[in-house]
């Protein structure tokens, strides 16, 4: 029966505790620390560089840390938390990470740095995403994926698409949250019951999908804000599942 345990704390110091081989998958969506050409571009505001300027609801939505960091410690910081959730994560199992294209080459290369084996990328692209006149529209993001070593054929049953083409969700409670029906196809990555870790679940939509697909999750969320976001979505999700609501940790 799914589990849910949701903490609360840095994703390197909770990697750090965390049992060796413990979890079946990596499912997450770090700060991408990107936005323009320059190191001021990125040191701007994540309502800057994500929300749009006539998004009025957007721009209500409470900012998150982490997203500050200039080229060459992105990729260091990268490398070291890739290189943690490697050593928690069992043979042959998955690794899904999120990117914008400033930032593609830098993942691609930290996930190789961090010991996996990488497996390719898959495009999501958003219909509603931003445009802007007279250049190609900035509406997709990249899902870079791979794996703990070899991965057997028959992991799990059947396979997965390539490619998503899913909006971005309405009513959302983080300025970057992922949705639902999105993240529900990742977790299928994983065998049934497995055990998914979000180091950075943010508004904790990776595991409500999880709950959703029968698997379990552990998330690691620094802000105390979004926890108990991650936290309320997740009870909620476990009672639509009709699971019993002890089953939620919170740490």
């Amino acid at each position: 029966m799914p589990t849910v345990d949701m903490r609360h704390g840095d994703a390197l110091r909770v990697l750090s505790e965390l049992d060796t081989a413990s979890v079946d998958a990596v499912i997450t969506d770090p700060p991408y620390s990107s936005g323009g050409m320059v190191r001021g571009d990125r040191a701007a505001g994540v309502h800057t560089k994500y929300v749009q300027t006539d998004s009025k609801s957007g721009r209500r939505l409470a900012a998150f840390g982490g997203d500050n960091r200039d080229q060459r410690s992105f990729a260091y910081w990268s490398a070291l938390w890739l290189g943690e959730a490697l050593r928690v994560t069992r043979p042959g199992g998955a690794l899904v990470v999120f990117s914008d294209w400033r930032q593609l080459p830098t993942v691609t290369d930290a996930i190789q740095l961090g010991g996996w084996v990488w497996r390719g990328i898959v495009p999501w692209h958003k219909p509603n995403g931003r445009r802007t006149q007279g250049r190609f529209a900035n509406n997709c993001e990249y899902i870079v994926w791979g794996t703990c070593g070899p991965r057997p054929l028959d992991m799990i049953p059947g396979n997965l698409d390539g490619f998503f083409q899913i909006n971005t969700p309405r009513g959302r409670e983080h300025v970057t949250q992922k949705p639902v029906e999105l993240m529900r196809e990742l977790v299928k990555i994983t065998p049934p019951g497995a055990l998914i870790l979000d180091p950075f679940a943010g508004a904790g939509t990776t595991g409500v999908a999880a709950v959703a697909e029968g698997r379990s999750f552990l998330g690691v969320e620094a802000s105390e804000h979004f926890h108990g976001v991650a936290a309320r979505r997740l009870a909620e999700a476990l009672d639509a599942s009709e699971q019993q609501g002890e089953q939620l940790t919170l740490t």
